[in-house]
């Protein structure tokens, strides 16, 4: 199971990833195994010495029963003190700098969450980006007709 934000790529450059872990409830485990999560417009913020993954909408469980179940309540994330440190050194140093959820998986049992500390693009940027690609598609689809022929 491997739950991937798929606008990542198209709003933001990668600079550096880093695997962390999510606090969540059994009820919340279960949904994700169940590849019920979306992290489109999530995103993750420093708060203090802490790191919170929020706007990460997770549904019930179908077969539980809680009661008031806040599907976009903001999520802890454990990172090493020493991860937030230069993260926050980073992001403090540099304008522009983000932090923007990749994908969600299990590793061994447990859930994770790989974010990145990002550069926003801007609308142009996304634009020539589709259009490179798109030009590559077109360029592989030629070359496939070339070949059959």
């Amino acid at each position: 199971m491997k739950i991937i934000n798929r606008k990542f790529n198209r709003d933001y450059q990668e600079l550096e990833r880093y695997e962390a872990g999510i606090s969540l409830t059994g009820a919340e485990v279960k949904s994700i195994r169940a590849g019920r999560m979306k992290l489109e417009d999530s995103f993750v913020r420093i708060l203090g010495s802490e790191v919170y993954l929020v706007n990460a909408e997770i549904p019930i469980y179908e077969y539980s029963r809680p009661q008031e179940y806040d599907l976009r309540r903001t999520r802890k994330l454990l990172l090493h003190k020493s991860e937030i440190l230069r993260i926050k050194g980073k992001i403090s140093s540099h304008s522009g700098l983000t932090l923007a959820p990749i994908s969600c998986y299990n590793k061994h049992g447990l859930v994770k969450l790989e974010i990145a500390l990002a550069k926003g693009r801007k609308s142009v940027d996304k634009k020539n980006l589709e259009k490179k690609r798109d030009i590559e598609r077109q360029e592989k689809r030629e070359v496939k007709e070339y070949l059959k022929s």
